[in-house]
């Protein structure tokens, strides 16, 4: 079922991936490492799906949900509004879809990085969607 706004379906997904690193990702307190890179992949797909659901509802850089997009076509478009924006979005692909997403990197601080960013990004982009509503 798709959701009609875009900030509460991608704080859906953020939630989603902290509630899978919570329950699933098994957490070594001494040495702040997630047991199970899996868990850890699976949260990073979610932050960054969060993350590319709010630039398309900001952006329209995707069109058409059956293709993709090369995040370049996002940087650029993002790079001509705001590049703050761009400073985050730039560390969220390193965060979420490179080093949690593919490599798995089990380290607590770089997923409680990559949920950081993520509603860095939502809270930025919402109030753009604001101004562009009003």
């Amino acid at each position: 079922m798709k959701r009609k706004n875009p900030v509460e379906e991608s704080r859906r997904y953020v939630e989603n991936a902290q509630k899978v690193l919570r329950e699933n990702g098994d957490l070594d307190v001494k040495t702040q490492l997630y047991q199970d890179e899996k868990y850890v992949r699976a949260a990073g797909h979610y932050l960054w799906l969060a993350v590319l659901l709010m630039l398309d509802a900001v952006f329209h850089v995707r069109t058409d949900r059956r293709t993709r997009v090369d995040i370049n076509a996002y940087l650029d478009a993002v790079r001509k509004r705001d590049r703050k924006l761009l400073g985050l979005v730039n560390s969220s692909y390193d965060i979420m879809h490179l080093y949690m997403g593919y490599d798995g990197v089990q380290r607590k601080a770089v997923c409680d990085d990559g949920v950081s960013l993520a509603n860095d990004i939502i809270d930025r982009c919402a109030l753009m969607l604001a101004e562009q509503k009003g």
